[in-house]
């Protein structure tokens, strides 16, 4: 088993650091994650200039500039010899619930592993302001997760988003599947000023959880609970295509 591990918070973070470490009893791990934070990627590809994939230490490595896509893209794609079984995504610091997932690096990673074919997972640990940051219990509870793929393999192409509360190990009241929720509309824009006074901005915050009823991922992580929803790339709204059609009945 040779798996493939990345993220979108950079080679050196703490998360990716537990994730590949806790990974290493199942398998033949291979990092390979982008040289700094970028979270918000999403599915980005460089496609302007090309990339160097750099060796930090044995079986560790990074891309100056790449994005999460990027850094699983070649490495599945042709910079090393022997085909990967699996595409780990994380541990993100912070979660990835909802509406998140589209604008995820971590979760793009785990896509770009699917576009190519393999199993993947995406973890994030759900990090607030004052909490514990517990790396390792999130780590134990992706080894377990990634021993029941192996020991029961999902078909090939799969891609799961696991969220997990940020709570010490023994805290944890268990794994649900859950579908995606959403959030509200994200807060406004934050307004500073350069040296010279001239104005700059921040993104605002995400919004809090508006669709975050029993069932989705917010209220599992809300409960105590790890979410593990299982993800499509198909965005087509198929209820939507026959309204579609009769509307554009007087164009035809």
């Amino acid at each position: 088993m040779k798996i493939l591990v990345s993220n979108d918070d950079g080679y050196r973070a703490e998360g990716i650091l537990r994730l590949n470490e806790a990974l290493k009893p199942l398998g033949s791990t291979v990092l390979v994650a982008p040289d700094r934070n970028r979270s918000g990627a999403s599915n980005s590809l460089t496609l302007d200039v090309p990339l160097r994939v750099l060796e930090s230490e044995p079986d560790v490595y990074y891309v100056p500039g790449g994005t999460p896509t990027d850094c699983v893209h070649l490495a599945i794609s042709g910079v090393f010899a022997d085909e990967f079984d699996l595409v780990c995504s994380g541990i993100n610091d912070g979660a990835n619930l909802g509406d998140d997932t589209l604008y995820s690096g971590t979760v793009a990673a785990a896509i770009e592993g699917r576009f190519l074919g393999l199993p993947t997972i995406a973890f994030s640990l759900c990090v607030e302001q004052g909490s514990g940051r517990h790396f390792g219990a999130a780590a134990r509870v992706a080894r377990s997760l990634v021993a029941r793929l192996l020991e029961a393999p999902l078909e090939r192409g799969f891609t799961l988003n696991v969220n997990i509360p940020d709570l010490p190990y023994e805290q944890l009241r268990g794994i649900r599947a859950t579908r995606l929720g959403g959030r509200h509309r994200s807060e406004a824009a934050i307004a500073v000023a350069d040296p010279r006074g001239r104005p700059m901005y921040w993104i605002g915050p995400a919004g809090v959880g508006q669709d975050a009823g029993e069932g989705t991922d917010f209220h599992a992580v809300a409960q105590g609970y790890v979410s593990v929803t299982p993800l499509q790339i198909d965005l087509t709204r198929h209820s939507a295509l026959q309204t579609v059609a009769d509307w554009l009945k007087p164009l035809v």
